[in-house]
Formats: structure tokens, C-alpha cells, sequence
């Protein structure tokens, strides 16, 4: 099991790194100059060139690849082309907000995925597991963001019981960062719940139809019993997979959602930056999104060993 995960580990590794070269590379390729965009087009000749090797970007690309590289390994991401302020610090508070909004969209997916596909596969040759199905359905066809605008719609403009956005940091005011973080965190969650519902209840439904399964009522154990005790850590291992995927989703998705809940996270930082063509900062932000998402993989590559014990051995 220890070589295994080691083995993760260094796959971990080496994939962020090819992913930073890429990210680099593709940010380089991009047509216009960052010493342009900052100084307009006004700038003279004398003042661009001074930009530049103030930027650094009049070094080759190689050179410029590995000062930025070892800078993010210490945590300072350069400073912003537009404002010349700091990215490190920024994105660190971006990403704070960023992985509340997942965290809790997540928590909520969880919380209605879990128990409703597990019912719909016990119940599916029911009317009440079929309709279970059939509004898992109907929510997976909803975009998150559609889903944010009909919430803001009933529980914000008229029953006014909770804010349409804005941003209260939790040491400041727990209440109110509680009330503004509930739409976006079901605008995410609800969609993603849906999804998962049907995953859950597909690798249940399996699960159920198993002969260990059957061997273990045969020995008098009831049908709820059986699954939980016997069941259930089986029919996890392929909802862990969809559940890695779905975070990497929710990271992505909460780019959107930022924006119409109007959440500092990365996605409102990466959407600025990208409007004001300050290439540094959006390189920042997609390495760092990037990197997630590898994390979340290698997260459930671990769990993957930990759930099912043929992979210890292997």
C-alpha cells in the first residue's frame, strides 16, 4: 500500500510540473504585449523596453519559466501587470472563498445524493424510486447558474429571507457569512447532487443484484441490514470516482457562480484578470485550479487503495 501511494505521489508531482509548463507556454503564445496593456498605447518606444525588463518578459522563455516556477514553489506568484501588486497574497484570499463555496456545495450533494440514490435503487421497481430518478434527471439538466438565478428569484427578491450576494468573511460575522454562503452553496450543490444521485443509485442497484449480498440475507440478516453491513463500502469505490470528478466540476462551476452571487473567489479574480489581460495573474489562477483538481485525482487514487483491499496487494 505504501508503494502505491508513493507512486501517486510521485505522479502527483510530475503531472503539476508538466501542467505548470503548459500553462506557461500557453500564456506565452497568447498574442499582445503585457507592457503595452499596462502602459497604453501611448507608451514610447524607451518606456515599453524599460517595462519590459521590468516584467522580465524580455528574457527568453526558459529563463522566464524557471524564475516563475521557483517563485510559486515559494509561494510568491509575481506581482500583477496591471495594479503591480502582489498575486500570492491575493490569490490566497480568493482561494479561501473558492473552497468554502466547494466545500459546502459539496456537503450538500453529499446530503441529498446519498440517501436519495441509495432509495431509489432499494425502491426502483417503485413509483416513489422512479420518481426519485425522474427528478435527478430533471436536475442534471439545469446549469448551476440557472439554478442560482431561480433561487436568488424566490428565496432573495420575494421572500427576502436571504441575501441575492455579496461576501461577509466568517471571523467577521458568522450569521451573516452563513445566510450569504447558502444560495450559491445550493446553486452548486443541487445540480451536482443530481448528478451523483444517479451514480448512487446505479452502483447500489449493482451492488444489490451481488451474491455476497444475497448470501448475507440468506443467513437472516434483513435487506437494510445487509446492504449496510455488506453493501455499501462495495458500491462506494465507483462514487468516489464520480465524486473526484464532480469536485474538479464544482471548481470549475464556481467560476460561474462567483460571478452571479457576486463571491470574491478565484473565479471573480480569474474573470478580472482575464478582462484586463493581465496574463501573469490569470497564469497564477489556472495553475493554481489546475493543481486542485490533480489534488482531488490523487486524493481518490488514495481512497481507491483504502476502500478496496485487492488494490493493497496489488
Amino acid at each position: 500500500m505504501t508503494a502505491r501511494v508513493l507512486r501517486r505521489v510521485a505522479i502527483f508531482v510530475v503531472s503539476v510540473l508538466v501542467a505548470s509548463i503548459v500553462v506557461f507556454l500557453f500564456m506565452a503564445v497568447l498574442p499582445g504585449d503585457p507592457a503595452q496593456v499596462a502602459l497604453g498605447v501611448n507608451a514610447t518606444p524607451e518606456l515599453l523596453a524599460k517595462t519590459r525588463a521590468e516584467f522580465g518578459i524580455d528574457r527568453p522563455l526558459v529563463t522566464q519559466y524557471f524564475d516563475w516556477i521557483s517563485g510559486v514553489l515559494h509561494g510568491d506568484f509575481g506581482r500583477s501587470y496591471v495594479t503591480r501588486e502582489a498575486i500570492g497574497p491575493q490569490l490566497l484570499d480568493r482561494l479561501g472563498v473558492t473552497l468554502w463555496l466547494v466545500g459546502a456545495g459539496m456537503l450538500v450533494a453529499l446530503v441529498i445524493a446519498l440517501p436519495a440514490g441509495t432509495f431509489a435503487a432499494v425502491k426502483h421497481r417503485k413509483a416513489a424510486g422512479a420518481g426519485v430518478s425522474g427528478l435527478s434527471q430533471i436536475g442534471v439538466a439545469i446549469p448551476a447558474f440557472l439554478a442560482g438565478i431561480i433561487l436568488v428569484q424566490i428565496f432573495a427578491v420575494r421572500l427576502r429571507w436571504l441575501p441575492s450576494g455579496g461576501w461577509t468573511p466568517p471571523d467577521q460575522d458568522f450569521g451573516e457569512f452563513f445566510r450569504g454562503l447558502v444560495l450559491p452553496a445550493l446553486s452548486l450543490g443541487l445540480v451536482q447532487g443530481a448528478v451523483l444521485t444517479r451514480y448512487v443509485r446505479s452502483a447500489v442497484l449493482d451492488t444489490l443484484g451481488q451474491d455476497y449480498l444475497r448470501t448475507a440475507r440468506s443467513k437472516g440478516l434483513r435487506p437494510g441490514q445487509a446492504l449496510v453491513r455488506h453493501g455499501l463500502r462495495n458500491a462506494s469505490v465507483p462514487v468516489v470516482t464520480v465524486l473526484g470528478l464532480q469536485l474538479a466540476t464544482l471548481l470549475i462551476g464556481a467560476v460561474v457562480v462567483e460571478r452571479v452571487f457576486v463571491l470574491p473567489g478565484l473565479g471573480s479574480m480569474l474573470l478580472d484578470a482575464v478582462s484586463a489581460r493581465d496574463l501573469l495573474t490569470v497564469q497564477g489562477i489556472v495553475l493554481v485550479l489546475v493543481a486542485g483538481v490533480l489534488l482531488v485525482n490523487f486524493v481518490v487514487d488514495v481512497l481507491y487503495t483504502v476502500l478496496d483491499p485487492r488494490l493493497r496487494g496489488s
